[in-house]
């Protein structure tokens, strides 16, 4: 929507100041300015002239000679010219004749596309100016003749100061769909001579009346009360077509409209300025004048002002005459049938408010939006019908000479006045943070039109002005409040909703698991809880799984006493369709076999989270675990062991607090083989229920050092009954606050079988690095030597050269 400030001004004639101060407080209004633009003409130096003779050019056949008066103006250059002394211009034009008044840019003028005016030869004729079509100087669209000026304008006289064309501010403002009456220049004065604190009011719009009454000639009918609430009509006599005059032209273009003829750019202009659009007919091409609104009936059509035929259906809304024919689309277009031309001399005008949502459902079927589709949609004003007929005849007597038949035709429709909405001081201060008494916010309500009665310390009763649909509660007069008091006002603070239930500790536990093993790069997988039988025997497990009674299928009949023959089966499945990094997880229940009574009839049911990863070995499952044990804040250790389904020498219990909690190692080979898995795969299993018990705390972020980190490497040879995990505690012992990574990267032999002595080298490499200063090779040499000595202590290790 796009406002001029002399337009508001006509209506708050306090609305002054700097417009960057006044985009400030309508933005602060929510009627949000995207841009303030100063528009006018860029006229200077270009003047009011008489075309005095004509002549061709006698070296060129598409110029003429002209001779032109310029009323004893001067050019922008200081150029003094004489009055009745012919000034020579030469012109690629021919539509004028001798004593037409038109544009001349003098000498010195720069044009609004950036041309400068100067004195010209043109084929041995010295042209000492340029005769201007209105396209050049932005007037209208006609580039191929000169502009033809009013023969009553002052000779000589600025073609601006002529015209009655000025400089103006235009607002640019984003209108939210909850406010249709900002979408009026009367609408968004009233909002912001509020906000400013200056008196706003309409104009008077009285006409002078005359002739036979309007009721005499013409009649409007509501045959559907749904769709119009309130349908209103005048009838003028003895119009004029013409064009508009210069400031309504000047206006229309700055809100974004094109003017076109004075009847046309009235309505127009009155729909803009009053937010009700209203359209006119012929009232010759309506029989007996007679108006009337309904639903449309099936197989009807309608040729509509764009000269496009269209079917209508029962959901579009149209005006029809006398003999019940469709002659206007209701709220969206008007019909060619009774469209104003230039013969017309009498009109009726109506303005009505339609049902919002068949004006919303027939714009968008036929693809017909217009402004006033837009209106409509949002919710026109009922009881401003009347307001904006009259301003609508007011400008048709000033400028197209009409007679204005005596009063205003009314039919009521559908339209139920608002009732009073009780609201709470204490609501208004409770939603807006704020200690307002029911006088301070009811003076901010009435202030736009909100009528306050029963006022008392407790609150008022509010009636909700007609022009604003989209109030409908004590919520929408407390934000009514809320934006003319300020927002940036209102304390801060953060609403605090009652709370109906929330997650319990061992859910946001489980929650915490699963973006830890995310973190760490799984996805989690959900197999099934029922094995074949044989799955659990041939993942190296006891078979002695659950067994239903009434399966759905043979391949489901066997609930699992663990996770590793599904995950198992998820690998295979996506190595069999080329997905080889496949690193998944799952957290839920397993299945245990033991003795029921009627006590306890189920089988327990402990929470594990298992983790399988394809092409992984037993140290990066080991380093999956310390990765994870970090994230979660546990304190676990890995022990040696055997353990069922996965590789004899690489598979370690988890220990926490003393006691088993899982298990970690490589799947072994045998049990890959009958899955039909290749390569090797990492396992990681852990009980939930102990996890939940030790979660720690969530880790803080540690400032990351800025000096440079050292790397170096201690391979020891040591018992084979040595964990791999006492050895890394060692060292992290040893190294200290200063040691931030301990990294086994190799096992030699792999097979401690292979070596007699029963002994295997274990190789790590080592990263310290201080946040203090860079590490110097004395430091660097004293905790390499704490690591050695600790070790070969601790766990009879040597240090292999």
């Amino acid at each position: 929507m796009k406002v001029l400030l002399s337009w508001m001004q006509e209506f708050a004639p306090g609305i002054d100041g700097d417009p960057a101060e006044l985009a400030a407080q309508l933005t602060d209004l929510g009627l949000v300015v995207e841009s303030v633009d100063e528009t006018g003409p860029a006229w200077d130096g270009i003047i009011v002239a008489k075309v005095l003779d004509l002549a061709p050019h006698p070296d060129a056949d598409r110029i003429q000679v002209v001779q032109v008066d310029t009323g004893g103006a001067s050019a922008l250059d200081g150029t003094e010219y004489v009055a009745g002394e012919p000034l020579q211009i030469c012109c690629g034009a021919f539509n004028m004749a001798v004593g037409d008044l038109v544009p001349l840019a003098t000498l010195g003028t720069t044009m609004p596309n950036g041309m400068e005016i100067a004195q010209r030869p043109m084929r041995g004729q010295m042209s000492n100016g340029m005769l201007c079509s209105g396209a050049e100087i932005g007037l209208d669209d006609d580039h191929d003749g000169i502009r033809i000026l009013d023969p009553s304008l002052p000779l000589g006289a600025p073609l601006a100061e002529a015209l009655g064309s000025t400089s103006d501010v235009v607002f640019d403002i984003d209108v939210e769909g909850n406010r249709p009456d900002a979408l009026s220049v009367a609408g968004v004065a009233r909002d912001l001579a509020a906000k400013l604190g200056v008196p706003f009011s309409f104009g008077d719009y009285a006409v002078a009346e005359s002739g036979a009454p309007a009721a005499d000639r013409a009649s409007v009918t509501i045959e559907s009360n749904e769709l119009c609430a309130r349908f209103a009509a005048r009838v003028l006599d003895g119009i004029t077509i013409g064009t508009s005059p210069q400031w309504m032209q000047d206006r229309l273009t700055a809100a974004g409209m094109r003017p076109i003829s004075s009847i046309v750019d009235i309505s127009n202009y009155v729909m803009l300025e009053q937010g009700v659009p209203n359209h006119t007919y012929d009232l010759a091409l309506v029989p007996d004048g007679a108006l009337s609104t309904r639903m449309a009936r099936e197989g009807e059509r309608i040729t509509t002002l764009d000269g496009q035929d269209r079917a209508l259906i029962p959901a579009d809304g149209v005006i029809t005459n006398a003999a019940d024919e469709p002659i206007g689309l209701a709220g969206v277009m008007g019909g060619a049938s009774t469209e104003i031309s230039d013969a017309t001399t009498s009109v009726v005008v109506e303005a009505a408010v339609w049902d919002r949502m068949t004006i919303a459902w027939t714009s968008r079927r036929l693809d017909l939006r217009s402004e006033a589709s837009t209106r409509f949609e949002r919710g026109a004003d009922p009881m401003a019908v009347e307001r904006a007929l009259d301003r609508f005849c007011q400008l048709a007597q000033e400028l197209c000479g009409a007679s204005v038949a005596p009063g205003t035709i009314v039919a009521e429709g559908g339209y139920a006045p608002n009732e009073p909405i009780p609201v709470r001081t204490e609501r208004v201060n409770l939603i807006l943070n704020l200690s307002l008494s029911t006088p301070d916010w009811v003076a901010l309500v009435e202030a736009i039109g909100f009528e306050c009665s029963n006022v008392t310390d407790a609150g008022a009763d509010v009636l909700i002005p007609s022009w604003r649909p989209d109030a409908t509660g004590e919520i929408d007069v407390i934000e009514e409040v809320g934006r003319h008091h300020g927002y940036a006002k209102s304390g801060k603070r953060v609403p605090v909703p009652e709370q109906t239930g929330a997650l319990t500790p061992d859910q946001l536990g489980r929650r915490r698991i699963r973006r830890a093993f995310m973190a760490a790069g799984l996805s989690e997988a959900m197999p099934m809880a029922f094995l074949a039988p044989g799955d659990l025997a041939a993942a190296g497990l006891p078979d002695d799984g659950i067994r239903l009674s009434n399966p759905l299928v043979a391949e489901e009949s066997v609930l699992r006493t663990s996770m590793l023959p599904g995950l198992l089966k998820s690998v295979a499945y996506n190595q069999s369709h080329r997905a080889t990094e496949i690193a998944l997880f799952e957290l839920g229940a397993v299945y245990l076999p033991g003795e029921w009574s009627e006590e306890s009839p189920l089988p327990e049911q402990p929470e594990q989270v298992c983790a399988i990863v394809a092409g992984a070995d037993a140290s990066e499952a080991v380093q999956l675990l310390h990765r994870l044990a970090a994230d979660l804040g546990l304190d676990l250790q890995i022990v040696n062991d055997e353990l069922a389904g996965l590789h004899p020498t690489r598979a370690a219990s988890v220990i926490f607090r003393g006691r088993p909690m899982g298990q970690v190692g490589e799947v072994s080979p045998a049990v890959l083989d009958a899955y039909g898995v290749t390569g090797r795969v990492g396992w990681l299993q852990l009980d939930v229920a102990a996890m939940l018990a030790g979660l720690g705390s969530v880790p803080k972020m540690k400032a990351v050092s800025t000096y440079p980190s050292s790397d170096f490497d201690l391979a020891f040879v040591v018992p084979n009954d040595v964990p791999v995990n006492d050895i890394v505690r060692s060292l992290k012992r040893a190294g200290g606050n200063r040691l931030r990574s301990v990294d086994l990267f190799d096992v030699y032999p792999p097979n401690p079988a292979d070596r007699p002595d029963g002994k295997r080298s274990l190789a790590f490499r080592l990263r310290f690095q201080a946040d203090d200063r860079t590490l110097d090779d004395e430091a660097l040499g004293k905790l390499r030597d704490a690591c050695i000595e600790l070790v070969t202590k601790r766990h009879k290790g040597e240090l292999r050269g």
